[in-house]
Protein backbone atom coordinates (compact mmCIF):
# COMPACT_ATOMS: atom_id res chain seq x y z
CA UNK A 1 0.00 0.00 0.00
CA UNK A 2 1.19 3.40 -1.57
CA UNK A 3 0.83 6.53 1.32
CA UNK A 4 0.33 10.13 0.07
CA UNK A 5 3.80 10.95 0.81
CA UNK A 6 5.45 8.15 -1.68
CA UNK A 7 3.03 9.11 -4.48
CA UNK A 8 3.77 12.73 -4.01
CA UNK A 9 7.48 12.05 -4.25
CA UNK A 10 6.89 10.23 -7.30
CA UNK A 11 4.86 12.67 -9.72
CA UNK A 12 8.00 15.04 -8.43
CA UNK A 13 9.91 12.71 -10.13
CA UNK A 14 8.27 12.34 -12.99
CA UNK A 15 7.81 15.84 -14.08
CA UNK A 16 9.59 17.11 -16.70
CA UNK A 17 11.52 19.92 -16.11
CA UNK A 18 12.10 22.91 -18.58
CA UNK A 19 15.79 23.33 -19.95
CA UNK A 20 16.78 26.94 -19.47
CA UNK A 21 16.26 27.98 -22.92
CA UNK A 22 13.25 26.72 -22.85
CA UNK A 23 12.42 29.19 -19.75
CA UNK A 24 13.69 31.81 -21.73
CA UNK A 25 11.83 30.90 -24.89
CA UNK A 26 8.49 30.89 -22.47
CA UNK A 27 9.36 34.12 -21.17
CA UNK A 28 9.91 35.84 -23.80
CA UNK A 29 6.63 34.45 -25.23
CA UNK A 30 4.54 35.78 -22.54
CA UNK A 31 6.03 39.48 -22.53
CA UNK A 32 5.61 39.35 -25.94
CA UNK A 33 1.67 38.74 -25.70
CA UNK A 34 1.35 40.77 -22.43
CA UNK A 35 3.09 44.08 -24.41
CA UNK A 36 -0.43 44.80 -25.71
CA UNK A 37 -2.78 42.35 -23.76
CA UNK A 38 -2.44 41.50 -20.25
CA UNK A 39 -4.54 39.66 -18.02
CA UNK A 40 -3.23 40.99 -14.58
CA UNK A 41 -4.12 36.89 -13.20
CA UNK A 42 -2.92 33.85 -14.77
CA UNK A 43 -0.41 35.63 -16.90
CA UNK A 44 1.42 37.68 -14.15
CA UNK A 45 1.10 34.79 -11.96
CA UNK A 46 3.25 32.67 -14.88
CA UNK A 47 5.44 35.03 -15.55
CA UNK A 48 6.44 35.67 -12.13
CA UNK A 49 7.07 31.93 -11.65
CA UNK A 50 9.36 32.35 -15.01
CA UNK A 51 11.51 34.91 -13.47
CA UNK A 52 11.74 32.99 -9.84
CA UNK A 53 12.99 30.08 -12.52
CA UNK A 54 15.58 32.32 -14.18
CA UNK A 55 17.22 33.24 -10.70
CA UNK A 56 17.29 29.99 -9.95
CA UNK A 57 19.46 28.69 -12.95
CA UNK A 58 21.50 31.89 -12.56
CA UNK A 59 21.46 31.57 -8.73
CA UNK A 60 21.04 28.23 -7.74
CA UNK A 61 19.40 28.19 -4.37
CA UNK A 62 20.44 26.07 -0.75
CA UNK A 63 20.75 22.65 -2.02
CA UNK A 64 23.36 23.17 -5.26
CA UNK A 65 25.58 25.88 -6.90
CA UNK A 66 24.64 27.17 -10.14
CA UNK A 67 25.06 24.53 -13.43
CA UNK A 68 27.69 26.59 -15.66
CA UNK A 69 26.47 25.03 -18.74
CA UNK A 70 22.70 25.68 -17.57
CA UNK A 71 23.92 29.12 -17.44
CA UNK A 72 25.50 29.37 -20.42
CA UNK A 73 22.42 28.37 -22.57
CA UNK A 74 20.19 30.43 -20.71
CA UNK A 75 22.67 33.33 -21.55
CA UNK A 76 22.18 32.17 -25.02
CA UNK A 77 19.06 32.49 -25.35
CA UNK A 78 18.48 35.48 -23.31
CA UNK A 79 20.50 37.55 -25.61
CA UNK A 80 19.36 36.01 -28.81
CA UNK A 81 16.08 37.51 -29.63
CA UNK A 82 15.52 40.53 -27.29
CA UNK A 83 14.88 38.92 -24.53
CA UNK A 84 16.46 41.55 -22.32
CA UNK A 85 14.93 44.63 -24.05
CA UNK A 86 11.68 43.15 -23.51
CA UNK A 87 11.95 42.53 -20.01
CA UNK A 88 13.75 45.74 -19.12
CA UNK A 89 10.84 47.70 -21.02
CA UNK A 90 7.84 45.61 -18.86
CA UNK A 91 10.13 46.40 -15.74
CA UNK A 92 7.31 49.04 -14.75
CA UNK A 93 4.32 46.28 -15.19
CA UNK A 94 5.90 44.15 -12.81
CA UNK A 95 5.01 43.89 -9.11
CA UNK A 96 7.89 44.24 -6.38
CA UNK A 97 9.04 40.66 -5.85
CA UNK A 98 9.24 40.29 -9.49
CA UNK A 99 10.97 43.42 -10.09
CA UNK A 100 13.61 42.64 -7.76
CA UNK A 101 13.71 39.06 -9.58
CA UNK A 102 14.39 40.75 -12.87
CA UNK A 103 17.31 42.76 -11.48
CA UNK A 104 18.56 40.13 -10.46
CA UNK A 105 18.33 38.16 -13.31
CA UNK A 106 19.90 40.93 -15.54
CA UNK A 107 22.55 42.00 -12.66
CA UNK A 108 23.63 37.92 -13.01
CA UNK A 109 23.73 38.36 -16.96
CA UNK A 110 26.00 41.34 -16.73
CA UNK A 111 28.51 39.00 -14.66
CA UNK A 112 28.91 35.72 -16.22
CA UNK A 113 32.26 34.50 -16.69
CA UNK A 114 33.72 34.67 -20.13
CA UNK A 115 33.06 33.79 -23.05
CA UNK A 116 29.36 34.08 -22.01
CA UNK A 117 30.01 37.98 -20.70
CA UNK A 118 30.72 38.31 -24.67
CA UNK A 119 27.44 37.96 -25.33
CA UNK A 120 26.13 40.58 -23.48
CA UNK A 121 28.51 42.90 -24.16
CA UNK A 122 28.05 42.10 -27.70
CA UNK A 123 23.94 42.38 -27.49
CA UNK A 124 24.64 45.79 -25.63
CA UNK A 125 26.76 47.05 -28.06
CA UNK A 126 23.61 46.68 -30.81
CA UNK A 127 21.33 48.02 -28.49
CA UNK A 128 22.63 51.01 -26.68
CA UNK A 129 19.30 52.82 -27.15
CA UNK A 130 19.07 50.66 -23.04
CA UNK A 131 21.19 52.51 -21.47
CA UNK A 132 18.99 55.50 -22.49
CA UNK A 133 16.20 53.55 -20.59
CA UNK A 134 18.34 52.52 -17.86
CA UNK A 135 19.55 55.94 -16.85
CA UNK A 136 16.43 57.66 -17.51
CA UNK A 137 14.83 55.54 -14.89
CA UNK A 138 16.58 57.64 -12.11
CA UNK A 139 13.10 60.17 -12.71
CA UNK A 140 11.00 57.21 -11.97
CA UNK A 141 11.02 56.53 -8.04
CA UNK A 142 9.69 53.21 -8.21
CA UNK A 143 12.22 52.13 -10.46
CA UNK A 144 15.27 54.25 -10.05
CA UNK A 145 16.63 51.82 -7.96
CA UNK A 146 16.33 48.76 -9.70
CA UNK A 147 17.55 50.34 -13.28
CA UNK A 148 20.42 51.87 -11.07
CA UNK A 149 20.90 48.55 -10.19
CA UNK A 150 21.21 47.51 -14.10
CA UNK A 151 22.59 50.59 -15.51
CA UNK A 152 26.01 49.99 -12.40
CA UNK A 153 26.11 45.93 -13.64
CA UNK A 154 26.48 47.12 -17.61
CA UNK A 155 29.31 49.16 -16.74
CA UNK A 156 31.15 46.06 -16.13
CA UNK A 157 31.33 46.52 -20.16
CA UNK A 158 33.66 49.03 -21.76
CA UNK A 159 31.62 50.30 -24.76
CA UNK A 160 29.04 50.97 -22.38
CA UNK A 161 31.64 52.85 -20.64
CA UNK A 162 32.49 54.39 -23.37
CA UNK A 163 28.83 55.75 -24.13
CA UNK A 164 27.64 57.40 -20.92
CA UNK A 165 31.01 59.08 -20.81
CA UNK A 166 29.86 60.85 -23.87
CA UNK A 167 28.40 64.96 -22.13
CA UNK A 168 25.12 63.96 -23.18
CA UNK A 169 24.82 61.20 -20.85
CA UNK A 170 27.23 62.17 -18.15
CA UNK A 171 25.03 65.72 -17.85
CA UNK A 172 22.23 63.27 -17.07
CA UNK A 173 24.38 61.89 -14.68
CA UNK A 174 25.33 65.06 -12.96
CA UNK A 175 21.56 66.02 -12.33
CA UNK A 176 20.36 62.94 -11.10
CA UNK A 177 22.98 63.28 -8.43
CA UNK A 178 21.45 66.29 -7.21
CA UNK A 179 18.01 64.36 -7.05
CA UNK A 180 16.14 65.53 -3.86
CA UNK A 181 15.79 61.85 -2.84
CA UNK A 182 18.79 60.84 -1.06
CA UNK A 183 18.53 57.25 -2.40
CA UNK A 184 18.02 57.98 -5.89
CA UNK A 185 20.92 60.67 -5.42
CA UNK A 186 23.39 58.04 -3.62
CA UNK A 187 22.42 55.62 -6.36
CA UNK A 188 23.65 57.96 -8.71
CA UNK A 189 26.37 59.06 -7.23
CA UNK A 190 27.70 55.68 -7.24
CA UNK A 191 27.17 54.92 -10.61
CA UNK A 192 28.75 57.95 -12.12
CA UNK A 193 31.88 57.10 -9.78
CA UNK A 194 31.99 53.71 -11.23
CA UNK A 195 31.81 54.91 -14.81
CA UNK A 196 34.69 57.51 -13.83
CA UNK A 197 37.06 54.55 -11.87
CA UNK A 198 36.34 51.62 -13.67
CA UNK A 199 37.89 51.51 -17.63
CA UNK A 200 40.58 53.23 -16.88
CA UNK A 201 42.26 53.96 -20.53
CA UNK A 202 38.50 55.04 -21.73
CA UNK A 203 38.42 57.07 -18.96
CA UNK A 204 41.04 59.01 -19.45
CA UNK A 205 40.39 59.31 -22.90
CA UNK A 206 37.14 60.94 -22.73
CA UNK A 207 38.37 63.09 -19.28
CA UNK A 208 41.08 64.69 -22.10
CA UNK A 209 38.56 64.92 -25.11
CA UNK A 210 36.03 66.74 -22.37
CA UNK A 211 38.19 68.32 -20.01
CA UNK A 212 36.12 71.89 -20.31
CA UNK A 213 33.02 71.17 -20.16
CA UNK A 214 33.13 68.23 -17.60
CA UNK A 215 35.16 70.11 -15.02
CA UNK A 216 32.95 73.18 -15.40
CA UNK A 217 30.44 70.72 -14.87
CA UNK A 218 32.29 69.43 -11.67
CA UNK A 219 33.40 72.79 -10.20
CA UNK A 220 30.05 74.42 -9.97
CA UNK A 221 27.69 71.52 -9.79
CA UNK A 222 28.99 69.43 -7.46
CA UNK A 223 32.39 70.74 -5.72
CA UNK A 224 30.34 74.42 -4.90
CA UNK A 225 27.36 72.18 -4.53
CA UNK A 226 25.20 73.25 -0.83
CA UNK A 227 24.32 69.84 -0.07
CA UNK A 228 26.79 68.22 1.97
CA UNK A 229 26.58 64.69 0.94
CA UNK A 230 27.49 65.34 -2.89
CA UNK A 231 30.23 67.95 -1.69
CA UNK A 232 31.96 65.27 0.03
CA UNK A 233 31.35 62.33 -2.65
CA UNK A 234 32.67 65.16 -5.57
CA UNK A 235 36.00 66.27 -3.91
CA UNK A 236 36.53 62.59 -3.03
CA UNK A 237 35.86 61.68 -6.45
CA UNK A 238 38.31 64.64 -7.38
CA UNK A 239 41.26 63.05 -5.90
CA UNK A 240 40.65 59.38 -6.48
CA UNK A 241 40.51 61.15 -10.36
CA UNK A 242 43.45 63.39 -10.29
CA UNK A 243 45.77 60.63 -8.56
CA UNK A 244 45.05 58.45 -10.99
CA UNK A 245 48.16 57.73 -12.88
CA UNK A 246 46.61 56.98 -16.11
CA UNK A 247 45.14 60.36 -15.51
CA UNK A 248 48.15 62.51 -15.39
CA UNK A 249 47.93 64.61 -18.67
CA UNK A 250 43.98 65.41 -16.87
CA UNK A 251 46.04 66.20 -13.65
CA UNK A 252 48.89 68.07 -14.74
CA UNK A 253 46.17 70.34 -16.67
CA UNK A 254 43.66 70.66 -13.43
CA UNK A 255 46.69 71.56 -11.63
CA UNK A 256 47.68 74.41 -14.23
CA UNK A 257 44.40 76.28 -13.29
CA UNK A 258 43.91 79.14 -10.50
CA UNK A 259 40.11 78.88 -10.68
CA UNK A 260 40.49 74.91 -9.60
CA UNK A 261 43.29 76.24 -7.05
CA UNK A 262 40.54 78.91 -5.53
CA UNK A 263 38.11 76.14 -5.51
CA UNK A 264 40.42 73.87 -3.30
CA UNK A 265 41.52 76.21 -1.07
CA UNK A 266 38.15 77.11 -0.05
CA UNK A 267 37.05 73.20 0.30
CA UNK A 268 40.15 73.55 2.70
CA UNK A 269 38.35 76.03 5.02
CA UNK A 270 35.29 73.61 5.35
CA UNK A 271 33.06 73.17 7.58
CA UNK A 272 33.54 69.27 7.34
CA UNK A 273 36.56 67.79 8.53
CA UNK A 274 35.87 64.94 6.39
CA UNK A 275 35.81 67.32 3.22
CA UNK A 276 38.61 69.56 4.05
CA UNK A 277 41.12 66.14 4.20
CA UNK A 278 39.66 64.88 1.05
CA UNK A 279 39.90 68.55 -0.70
CA UNK A 280 44.04 68.43 0.99
CA UNK A 281 44.08 65.26 -1.21
CA UNK A 282 43.72 67.27 -4.45
CA UNK A 283 45.18 70.49 -3.16
CA UNK A 284 48.80 69.07 -2.77
CA UNK A 285 48.90 68.32 -6.31
CA UNK A 286 48.66 72.13 -6.87
CA UNK A 287 51.91 72.23 -4.07
CA UNK A 288 53.93 69.64 -5.44
CA UNK A 289 53.67 70.71 -9.46
CA UNK A 290 57.15 71.15 -10.73
CA UNK A 291 55.70 73.11 -13.17
CA UNK A 292 53.39 75.56 -11.55
CA UNK A 293 52.16 78.44 -13.49
CA UNK A 294 53.57 82.04 -12.09
CA UNK A 295 49.73 83.08 -11.33
CA UNK A 296 49.75 79.51 -9.41
CA UNK A 297 53.00 80.45 -7.53
CA UNK A 298 51.39 83.80 -6.94
CA UNK A 299 48.11 82.73 -5.17
CA UNK A 300 50.16 79.97 -3.19
CA UNK A 301 52.75 82.90 -1.87
CA UNK A 302 50.04 85.64 -1.16
CA UNK A 303 48.06 83.09 0.75
CA UNK A 304 50.93 81.21 2.34
CA UNK A 305 50.58 82.17 5.69
CA UNK A 306 46.90 81.18 5.93
CA UNK A 307 47.14 78.01 4.15
CA UNK A 308 50.26 77.15 6.19
CA UNK A 309 48.42 77.70 9.58
CA UNK A 310 45.10 75.97 8.36
CA UNK A 311 46.81 72.66 6.97
CA UNK A 312 49.03 73.21 11.02
CA UNK A 313 45.40 72.63 12.81
CA UNK A 314 44.64 69.84 10.68
CA UNK A 315 45.85 66.82 12.86
CA UNK A 316 45.17 63.30 11.79
CA UNK A 317 47.66 60.92 13.73
CA UNK A 318 45.52 57.79 12.81
CA UNK A 319 46.63 57.94 9.41
CA UNK A 320 50.09 58.58 8.75
CA UNK A 321 50.48 58.90 4.93
CA UNK A 322 48.52 62.49 5.40
CA UNK A 323 50.43 63.27 8.21
CA UNK A 324 53.13 62.58 5.90
CA UNK A 325 51.92 64.25 2.81
CA UNK A 326 51.33 67.46 4.83
CA UNK A 327 55.01 67.66 6.41
CA UNK A 328 55.87 67.53 2.82
CA UNK A 329 53.06 70.21 1.34
CA UNK A 330 54.25 72.82 4.31
CA UNK A 331 57.81 71.97 3.77
CA UNK A 332 57.36 73.12 -0.23
CA UNK A 333 55.23 76.17 0.61
CA UNK A 334 57.24 77.28 3.36
CA UNK A 335 60.30 77.50 0.29
CA UNK A 336 57.98 78.95 -2.42
CA UNK A 337 59.21 82.20 -3.91
CA UNK A 338 57.55 84.18 -6.34
CA UNK A 339 59.06 83.57 -9.60
CA UNK A 340 60.10 86.65 -12.14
Amino acid sequence: MLCLSSIGKTVMSTKKLRTPSEVVRKTRSLLLYSKNSLDAGSQMTELNTLLRELKLILYGDDDSEPSTEACAQLTVEFFREDTLRLLIIFLPKLNLEARKDATQVIVSLQRQPLPSRFEASRYLEANLDLLDILISGYEDPQLALHYGRMLKECLRHQIVASYLLEPSQLKKLFDYIQHPSFDIAADAADAFKDLLTRHKSTVSESLSKNYCWFFTEMNEKLLKSENYITKRQAVKLLGCILLDRSNSCVMTRYVSSKDNLIILMNLLRDQSKNIQIDAFHAFKLFVANENKPPEIVSILVTNRSKILRLLNAFVYKDDEVFETDKIQVVNKLSVLELQD
